[in-house]
């Protein structure tokens, strides 16, 4: 089954209903399904064979939507990029992937910048104009094990890597949540669509869920609290998915910008990608009457795992139970499942579950285990009622903002500047951003290093998101006898000694 298949199976039901409500105007179902079917024309005009990897770049706008939705229509692997990251990131991951073509209004230039950082010469750029006289072309049957998307992940086991989701596994997922009854939205639905859609909370939670269950999505490619707050009321949002720094842009607003009843039309509300603050979440209750749910889940499993969203109220913290179709283990060091009440790293098992990573079997060995398991790194408690509440991070993943920042990426960029000798990076609590990224850093004898110019030097290589927002000099790392860095001290310390720098973002 193709899934655009589910995507937009509400076209053939109901035409003239209203699926994505944009900046430029509002799309129907029906027209939405024509414009698919002719953008998919175009693609296998421009060579595209199924199979074949396409960059998805752009803003999260219905020209976006369009090129995904075609790319699968056409039997093609959508990769969708930040096209706001800068071209050596870019370039990284192209090389990695390998595309045929990228589409989408930035494909043009975001081609032309990663050529010169380095990325590959082989992909071509293509942009989608719908031309009512181009012949629709029809579905290409895909298998559930075909590959869907390709998404950039910082993985359970190191670096950035492409994780690869299958039709059957984006599906599965979609119709887990549709059949949960606390997470199900209806046809008469209003979703907003706030989130990156190249990120995975925002292509299949948001945009994947709502177009199943034909529903409207509000598509906001650029989020500004009191604007957004204007299109839930304006719209009549009913869904709202978030991530905690959006729900704290909210609480941060005025009265007057932000009354009481912002949020009154509003019957679902979530919160996934990062841990949500109780204080957060207590003080949208407080404030707006606003119930959010928590929600955990990774880019590996489609993504969502967990939820809230059940009868009663959950327990202060917790992540709630597993999505039905959903297997959840907590394992001890030595692969056998702990008691209730001890902690345990979160395994996780069911059609959601992803593939593996592209190209990469030794990191796809170690966390897909021979029956299935997925090993998320994540570490656990739950209690008699079956609700989990996460306690640590077996992995040292800094989640900014709800992007994942992998520490090793970020030191590899630190260590190329000429003035560092060595670096180490963690995440320390954000109010924000839930997590901010820190770094300790080491001078090369005889140079100094400016924390403000190797902050702007990594802006240039890195993503926003994952440049550090305090860069500390130091004269040496800790480490163990082994000279592993013994990142627990960092954040004990919150790399904030006497000597702290900071760059001044």
């Amino acid at each position: 089954m193709n899934l655009t298949d589910l995507l937009l199976g509400p076209s053939s039901a109901s035409s003239d209903a209203v699926a994505l409500e944009t900046p430029r105007g509002r799309w129907t179902y029906g027209r939405l399904a024509g414009v698919t079917a002719r953008a998919a024309a175009a693609l296998a005009s421009a060579g595209l064979e199924p199979g074949a990897r396409v960059a998805v770049v752009g803003p999260g706008d219905e020209r976006f939507v369009v090129a995904y939705l075609a790319v699968l229509h056409a039997g093609g692997v959508a990769v969708p990029l930040n096209p706001e990251a800068p071209p050596p990131e870019l370039a990284r991951q192209l090389v990695v992937v390998e595309p045929a073509l990228l589409v989408g209004p930035d494909a043009p230039g975001v081609l032309e910048a990663t050529r010169a950082a380095g990325g590959p010469d082989g992909a071509r750029p293509v942009v989608l104009a719908d031309d009512p006289d181009v012949e629709p072309a029809p579905r290409v049957e895909r298998d559930d094990g075909d590959l869907a998307a390709l998404l950039f992940s910082a993985g359970t086991a190191g670096p950035p890597r492409a994780a690869m989701l299958t039709h059957g596994c984006l599906a599965a997922n979609v119709r887990q949540v549709l059949d949960h009854p606390g997470l199900r939205v209806r046809p008469d639905d209003v979703c907003l669509a706030a989130l990156p859609l190249f990120h995975v909370y925002g292509l299949n939670v948001v945009l994947g869920v709502g177009l199943a269950a034909g529903a409207t999505v509000v598509l906001v490619p650029e989020f500004e609290p009191g604007a957004v707050l204007e299109l839930v009321r304006r719209h009549g949002v009913t869904v709202l998915a978030g991530v905690p720094p959006m729900y704290r842009s909210w609480l941060d607003l005025s009265a007057r910008d932000a009354p009481a009843d912002a949020f009154a039309g509003v019957r679902l509300a979530v919160s996934g990608a990062a841990p949500l603050p109780v204080a957060t979440a207590e003080a949208m209750r407080e404030r707006f009457g606003l119930v959010v749910h928590e929600g955990y889940g990774l880019t590996e499993a489609s993504p969502i795992v967990t939820t809230t969203a059940v009868a009663g109220r959950a327990p202060a913290g917790s992540i709630g139970p597993p999505l039905p179709g959903v297997e959840v283990r907590l394992v001890d060091v030595d692969g056998a499942d702990v008691l209730i009440g001890d902690p345990g790293e979160v395994w996780v098992r069911g059609p959601n579950v992803f593939a593996g990573y592209w190209r990469d079997p030794e990191a796809t060995a170690s966390v897909l285990t021979a029956d299935g398991w997925l090993r998320t790194g994540d570490v656990a408690v739950v209690d008699d009622d079956g609700f989990l509440r996460l306690v640590d991070r077996a992995k040292d993943l800094v989640i900014v903002s709800g992007f994942n920042v992998y520490p090793a990426e970020v030191e590899g960029v630190l260590r190329e500047h000429p003035d560092v000798a060595d670096a180490a990076v963690v995440g320390t609590p954000s109010e924000r951003t839930g997590e901010t990224v820190v770094a300790a850093v080491v001078p090369v004898p005889g140079r100094t290093v400016d924390p403000a110019t190797l902050a702007a030097w990594s802006g240039e290589r890195l993503a926003r998101y994952k440049v550090p927002t305090v860069i500390e000099v130091v004269d040496e790392l800790p480490r163990t006898i082994a000279g592993k860095v013994l990142r627990r001290e960092l954040r004990a310390a919150h790399v904030h000694g006497p000597d702290r720098r900071d760059p001044g973002r």
